[in-house]
């Protein structure tokens, strides 16, 4: 949660300096910067796994590698400390030593030059297309803004699907001795690799706004007819430079009455805190939307991301500009803005309703919830884990190695299900002779068991239908509302407050939304655990 919260942190830290400042001073080449630091972040964030050592995930026996030699899970409590079923002190000793790195420092330092460097993109970029755009286009121009901006955490889904396919060792480990699949709860992907990526477009995108001029000619507001304020970016260049030295004293002087005088504005205080409502709902659904599919519905992580990535972004980024156009097709003013967001907003969230219908059942987890024989229970009590069939086989309740039977029962460990011999190697490896699986099972059965969790029931591929298509629909009508709601928020205030107005509402929607959101969701999540 701290490596999750440090770009908060480090975006909060500059938000309101760099909005107040930044509206003086040149403005494409503070953006250029940003995106300089956002790129350094990244890279150093990625680059923290080269310095790291090898992923090793939680087992409670050793598949041999590239050999099918038998392995009894089930043993008696003797011969169990004899073979060193259970990890060695030494290697708890490891263990401990491994997760006191200090690589946690370097995450969170590239997390947080990331949320530095994003400071001055959205206030400042914002506000130079409003100031040199027409009026009634710039709702227009801030949609394909917004609309453009979804494509990086579409990409983002993407690549972050196709890096989850990878494991996070890849080239450096013999994948044929990994034992897990992505399914698996305890396999992660090729993280790293995300970071090393998008550090390298990050960089590469700074380049553009090096070049762009401080100030741009103003759009004609009528045909043949510009405005009588019209000048020219280099003459506006020159104003602001031959002043800039002037002003920086004078600007530092006046941010705590314009910032006082922008809270004093009803209607922009209201837009504010209903920004933080939203923003609180929106964080919790985007932090763990990928994890709720994968457990709720079976799917794995890098399906997750995927669908989200192809489904839900584009429909979202469809909203956005639509918004804009029809603020743009009908001119609507401030008011009809504002309706049109809370219209839309409220049936957003009346359609997230109908998603309480759209779950699949628990998948059946012997002594979890249900019972060794197979019917129906929900324990928890960590004893109901144990039976008759493996009472004598010195198995661990804390250990999580998940193996599936034939009649669709997953049983925490192939010594939880009483597996007696085993054949193949690495996540091909199958576990036979299980006592506990003969107990629910027909005489004559079959009593062996294979790596990994039993999927879902079929059923629950419709739910899960239901459920994505509920969440488009939701996402698109939302997002309808998305600009004219910010064209809101520019036009009600005054022109000099413009881009301290859109500065302090991602600090407050940041700080009292980005960071308490993902706790205390997190935590109601973490109460409806079983185990």
């Amino acid at each position: 949660m701290l490596m999750l919260l440090s770009s908060e942190v480090g975006n909060l830290l500059l938000l309101a300096v760099v909005s107040h400042f930044g509206a003086q001073l040149h403005r494409p080449k503070l953006i250029a910067a940003g995106c300089l630091l956002m790129g350094v972040g990244a890279l150093l964030t990625g680059l923290t796994h080269f310095f790291m050592g090898r992923y090793k995930y939680d087992s409670i026996f050793q598949v041999p590698q590239n050999t099918s030699m038998n392995i009894r899970a089930c043993m008696d409590p003797l011969e169990a400390e004899e073979n060193q079923i259970e990890p060695s002190l030494d290697h708890n000793k490891d263990c401990v030593r491994e997760s006191g790195s200090n690589m946690w420092i370097y995450v969170f330092l590239g997390n947080a030059l990331r949320g530095v460097g994003e400071s001055p993109v959205t206030p400042l970029g914002i506000s130079y297309i409003d100031d040199f755009a027409k009026a009634e286009n710039s709702p227009f121009y801030i949609a394909c803004l917004q609309t453009i901006t979804l494509l990086g955490p579409m990409f983002g889904f993407l690549l972050g699907s196709f890096c989850a396919k990878l494991y996070v060792d890849i080239g450096y480990v013999d994948m044929d001795s990994v034992a897990i699949t992505p399914k698996d709860a305890r396999w992660v992907g090729a993280w790293w690799m995300g970071f090393l990526v998008s550090s390298f477009l990050l960089l590469i995108s700074s380049i553009p706004f090096w070049c762009l001029p401080r100030s741009l000619p103003k759009q004609e507001d009528q045909k043949g007819k510009s405005t009588p304020t019209h000048v020219t970016s280099d003459q506006t260049a020159e104003a602001l430079s031959s002043n800039q030295d002037l002003k920086l004293t004078e600007i530092a002087k006046e941010f705590l009455p314009s910032l006082k005088r922008l809270l004093g504005t009803p209607a922009y205080f209201l837009l504010l805190i209903g920004s933080i409502l939203k923003f609180n709902s929106f964080i919790g659904l985007f932090t763990f939307k990928a994890k709720y599919i994968e457990q709720q519905f079976g799917q794995s992580a890098s399906r997750a991301n995927f669908l989200i990535g192809v489904l839900n972004l584009p429909a979202v980024a469809m909203g956005i500009f639509l918004g804009g156009l029809l603020m743009r097709r009908y001119k609507l003013s401030v008011v009809s803005g504002a309706q049109l967001s809370f219209a839309t907003s409220f049936m957003g969230y009346l359609l997230l309703l109908l998603q309480f219908g759209t779950k699949c059942d628990n998948i059946p987890i012997a002594g979890l919830t249900v019972s060794y024989n197979g019917t129906k229970t929900v324990s928890y009590n960590e004893e109901m884990l144990f039976s008759e069939c493996n009472r004598d086989c010195s198995c661990s309740a804390e250990e999580w190695d998940p193996v599936c039977s034939g009649s669709g029962i997953t049983y925490i460990s192939p010594c939880m299900a009483g597996c007696l011999t085993s054949s193949g190697h690495g996540k091909h490896t199958a576990f036979h002779n299980c006592s506990c699986v003969s107990a629910s099972f027909p005489v004559g059965s079959t009593t062996s068991v294979r790596m990994g969790q039993c999927p879902h029931a079929k059923d629950c591929s419709r739910s899960f239908t239901s459920y994505m298509a509920v969440s488009v629909l939701s996402s698109f009508i939302s997002a309808l509302g998305a600009t004219p709601g910010y064209m809101v928020i520019i036009r009600c205030i005054s022109p000099d407050l413009k881009s301290l107005a859109l500065g302090i509402q991602a600090l407050v929607t940041r700080t009292l939304g980005g960071i308490p959101a993902p706790v205390y969701f997190g935590a109601l999540i973490d109460s409806t655990c079983l185990k």
